[in-house]
């Protein structure tokens, strides 16, 4: 299971209009119903909501995470946004998201979750990708700073 696997050009937005948590997650989840990576929309919010409350994944410098563990997905899906302007995700440093990578897993599989939450976070740690993500043009752009 890698990110090249995973995310393709039809799951990154580059530029999300929600203003709230519960507004992104939603608008990240409507890349993945409409890519038909999600049986179930109403379940993946309720898992992802019930995730966000548990503990924000909001982290630090301007990168969020949301995930949950969802029967609303057969495998791992995931997503990409950006929202230029920030959004208060509730993050470990106190500042506004700027990027949000979302991903969803069976409930009864373990090791590509955590797989895929270390792959990102090992590229998302860097100040460089994440400057290039933010000024990326296109969703190729954005890609290719995860290496695909």
């Amino acid at each position: 299971m890698s990110i090249k696997s995973i995310l393709e050009e039809n799951l990154v937005k580059l530029d999300l209009e929600g203003n709230s948590k519960e507004e992104i997650i939603h608008e990240l989840l409507d890349l993945l119903v409409k890519a038909g990576k999600v049986k179930d929309s109403e379940t993946a919010f309720r898992d992802i909501m019930s995730r966000e409350n548990k503990m924000s994944t909001g982290i630090q410098d301007g990168v969020a995470i949301p995930h949950a563990k969802t029967k609303a997905v057969e495998s791992l899906v995931a997503c990409v946004g950006v929202k230029k302007d920030g959004a208060n995700f509730a993050s470990l440093d106190g500042k506004p998201s700027t990027i949000f990578i979302m991903t969803l897993s069976s409930p009864n599989r373990i090791g590509p979750h955590v797989q895929f939450l270390a792959e990102i976070s090992n590229i998302i740690i860097k100040k460089e990708a994440r400057d290039k993500i933010l000024s990326a043009k296109t969703p190729g752009e954005i890609l290719e700073v995860f290496g695909l």
